[in-house]
């Protein structure tokens, strides 16, 4: 099983994107700047570098031919919009389900679904936008083993 490999920057680090600190904070067309799991990340909002509570928010590219090891969001939701792309998640138990999204969908993942998501292109990459119901965003991710069950 893939190790869930995170690229992160320091809070720091990730502070230096925001404008703003009275209320109102924005990026402004950020640049990819990390990563997680095979995804590439834009500095996105999150309790990193805003005053969340409950929420992080940012866009997500999978390069062309990548895919986001199996995994599992433990007790926070996720909701995707695809901008760009097409990508096959693999979900379930044993990751035996399967739907494909395409530029315009929506997602809604719910806690404690094990999925594995996979870029159906092998010359574009898949971008989506990504928000969960937690600030901290990737710390309560786990491995998934598809053959655990």
């Amino acid at each position: 099983m893939p190790e869930l490999v995170k690229e992160d920057l320091p809070a720091e680090a990730l502070k230096q994107f925001v404008e703003g600190d009275d209320g109102i904070s924005v990026i402004r067309a950020g640049q990819t700047v990390r990563g997680w799991n095979g995804i590439q990340y834009k500095a996105g909002m999150s309790a990193k570098n805003v005053a969340a509570k409950a929420l992080s928010m940012n866009v997500a590219t999978i390069p062309p031919g990548g895919v986001a090891y199996a995994h599992i969001h433990v007790d926070f939701e996720v909701m995707l919009y695809i901008l760009q792309g097409r990508v096959r998640h693999e979900y379930g138990p044993g990751l035996r389900k399967t739907v494909v999204n395409e530029a315009g969908d929506f997602i809604f993942i719910e806690p404690g679904i094990p999925h594995e998501v996979f870029n159906m292109s092998d010359t574009e990459p898949v971008v989506a936008v990504v928000a969960r119901s937690a600030a901290d965003e990737w710390e309560n991710i786990i491995p998934y083993d598809r053959n655990s069950e």
